[in-house]
């Protein structure tokens, strides 16, 4: 995908664009169900707007729509596929589960950390290397490495998660909890808001990751009126910058303890125990609380049994600090768990943050849609063989989940034949490529507006857009009428 660094002037990018389908939009405004996947694999069936009559035959008007235009000027189109069409599409072999390779590849990842602690331990040593900073910089390398190997075994139990680690469900949460909880993740709480996001991704009221801001929420923030977004100055590199660092350090435990980048429609959750909650600090919203209103009552034992494995692993942790200093914990397992969580990190915001992705206000969102509302990317050896190419086969996971991920770059092939044109990826530069994308991304992609042209239900797509002058310009807005409140909705 040549999108490189757009201009201040709209101009056609050449990626491959995908776009929207189907017309039926989920209004229900209670929570979403927890189960994990797609209208095809999810374990209960209902009568609704995911399901397979819903989505299969009724191609909406783009004239309705008006003209939808995204952050890098390619006008958004309306594909013309089904999620029959992509289920249709992949090669039967390509459910196929097998608890024996995926059990290969957890004693794979766990041997790599094993090794690579064991070489590192045992020869790199005063004696051996007795200039400190070179020491410095191998035990540097260890930490990248051991993250690296890390991020393969947090893959390895969100496939868990997805159950498409195995047929067997006992085995699945078995290997999933003890992965997890041994990187400090609560599984089971995990599972649970990550499949609703996979039930309502680019959903801008229910989705549960990398939600962003309305053009009203960011003109509050800074203390402004809308329309005077369109008229604000260049950030500073330094500070989109600085919030990446600050992203790529905290944003995953922060989003596990305050639900950042969640939705905040909590007064919406069936049992009523989100009344009066609100992401952030000490309101209740995270994903160790049984009460949260991010799950039900019915999900509170495994609520708890995610804190109990956390609380295993912090225990070895105390006990090991105690035993070996905790200079030296911090080194073979704090610092690796932070390049972890920063690799995580990236690759969620990569997958659904990008000038050429859209999200939808309740009346416009769908599945179908949803799961388009997402990008491949390309990360090479590291993506494919250490991340197990949860980078390059994204947009296939969120149409079908429970494929796993040895079966998804050919399935991934099937699929791009349906979508044709609609596909999206991001693939120039490769690995480079993929650590560039975070800039350019956080740069373009600021807030969410409708397209200036957009008219009917066209009008809840919104697309990214940013006041450094690049890409797509933000609409122009007339000054609010007096008396009208700093970033309120109109």
């Amino acid at each position: 995908m040549a999108s490189s660094v757009a201009t201040g002037v709209p101009r056609q990018n050449p990626a491959l664009r995908r776009t929207i389908t189907s017309t039926t939009a989920d209004t229900d405004s209670s929570s979403p169900s927890t189960a994990i996947g797609s209208p095809i694999d999810s374990p209960r069936p209902s009568a609704s707007s995911t399901s397979l009559s819903s989505m299969s035959s009724f191609e909406p008007n783009s004239t309705s729509h008006g003209k939808l235009i995204d952050t890098y000027g390619n006008e958004f189109e309306i594909p013309d596929y089904t999620i029959k069409d992509i289920h249709d599409a992949i090669p039967k072999h390509c459910f196929e589960r097998s608890a024996v390779k995926g059990l290969y590849y957890v004693f794979r990842d766990i041997a790599q950390l094993a090794t690579t602690f064991y070489i590192f331990h045992t020869y790199l040593t005063p004696e051996n290397v007795p200039y400190t900073p070179a020491r410095i910089a191998l035990w540097g390398l260890y930490t990248f490495l051991q993250g690296l190997f890390g991020t393969g075994i947090w893959v390895l139990a969100h496939e868990c998660g997805h159950q498409s680690f195995s047929t067997s469900k006992v085995l699945n949460d078995t290997v999933g909890w003890i992965l997890h909880s041994s990187l400090l993740v609560p599984y089971f709480s995990w599972k649970i808001s990550h499949g609703k996001h996979h039930k309502a991704t680019g959903h801008m009221e229910r989705d549960m990751v990398f939600v962003p801001r309305t053009r009203e929420e960011r003109a509050s923030r800074l203390g402004k009126l809308v329309h005077e977004l369109g008229e604000l100055g260049e950030e500073t590199p330094i500070v989109t910058l600085t919030m990446l660092l600050g992203q790529q350090l905290i944003g995953w435990p922060n989003y596990l303890l305050t639900n950042v980048t969640g939705h905040n429609y909590h007064e919406r959750q069936r049992e009523g125990r989100g009344k009066g909650k609100k992401n952030g600090w000490f309101n209740g919203v995270n994903h160790f609380n049984p009460s949260s209103p991010l799950f039900e009552a019915k999900d509170a034992k495994l609520i708890v049994l995610s804190d109990v494995g956390l609380s295993i692993t912090a225990t070895a942790l105390v006990l090991l600090g105690n035993k070996f200093g905790w200079g030296n914990l911090f080194v073979w397992y704090f610092l690796p768990y932070l390049w972890v969580n920063h690799w995580l990190v990236a690759i969620t915001f990569l997958q659904h943050t990008d000038p050429s992705l859209p999200h939808y206000k309740p009346e416009s969102w769908n599945y179908v849609r949803g799961a388009a509302a997402t990008i491949d990317r390309e990360f090479g050896f590291i993506g494919r063989q250490l991340m197990h190419g949860i980078i390059e086969t994204h947009v296939l996971h969120h149409y079908v989940s429970t494929i796993p991920f040895y079966n998804a770059d050919e399935a991934s092939d099937a699929i791009r034949k349906v979508m044709g044109r609609h596909y999206r990826s991001d693939t120039k530069g490769g690995s480079l490529g993929f650590i560039t994308a975070m800039y350019r991304s956080a740069r373009m992609c600021q807030w969410v507006e409708p397209s200036e042209g957009a008219k009917g239900e066209g009008q809840g797509v919104l697309f990214f857009r940013n006041t450094n002058g690049l890409g797509t310009k933000p609409m122009n807005m007339n000054p609010p009428q007096k008396g009208m409140a700093i970033g309120a909705d109109e």
